[in-house]
């Protein structure tokens, strides 16, 4: 008598199936996952910019969103400080001694706040190009540069922080 069934699948190869799909599984979960925190934290990422890297970043592929949270950085330009006729808001330029960028204020600014000083400010880009600043952060003595406005005056080849230590050593 011979039987025409198929023949039983051995036990170690069921466990080794199982052992995949619980594996494959597992992965798939994991993609999940980050895919949800990546997207979770897509809105609270503030990217630096400085005036030239907004300029080329805007001339690009793929420009700034208007609403887009982001944080600028620089130095306040000299006579560039003035009111609005509300009394209240404050428009200055923001400069890295390679390209400027208009900015808009509504509010007190710091007691630091000056105008040749480094400052970063929060905030997004309005759709006339002038940048709506939420947050104004000045420097906090006379030789400390914020890290972000350093970098962007290094890049720009316009850093002179290093000799005027040295100066004033």
């Amino acid at each position: 008598m011979t039987h025409d069934s198929p023949p039983l699948r051995s036990r170690a190869a069921t466990r080794k199936r199982r052992r995949l799909y619980a594996v494959l599984s597992g992965a798939v979960m994991l993609a999940i996952a980050a895919v949800l925190v990546l997207t979770a934290f897509e809105d609270s990422i503030v990217f630096f910019y400085s005036p030239t890297d907004l300029a080329e970043k805007q001339a690009g592929r793929d420009p700034v969103k208007p609403d887009q949270l982001l944080r600028v950085g620089g130095l306040v330009e000299e006579d560039s400080v003035k009111t609005a006729a509300d009394g209240v808001t404050k428009l200055f330029t923001v400069t890295d001694l390679k390209n400027t960028l208009r900015v808009s204020f509504k509010g007190i600014l710091p007691d630091l706040f000056r105008e040749g000083q480094g400052i970063v400010s929060s905030g997004s880009l309005g759709p006339d190009g002038i940048f709506v600043a939420t947050e104004v952060l000045a420097k906090h003595d006379e030789t400390y540069m914020p890290p972000e406005v350093a970098d962007a005056l290094k890049r720009a080849g316009e850093w002179k922080g290093d000799e005027e230590k040295e100066k004033t050593q």
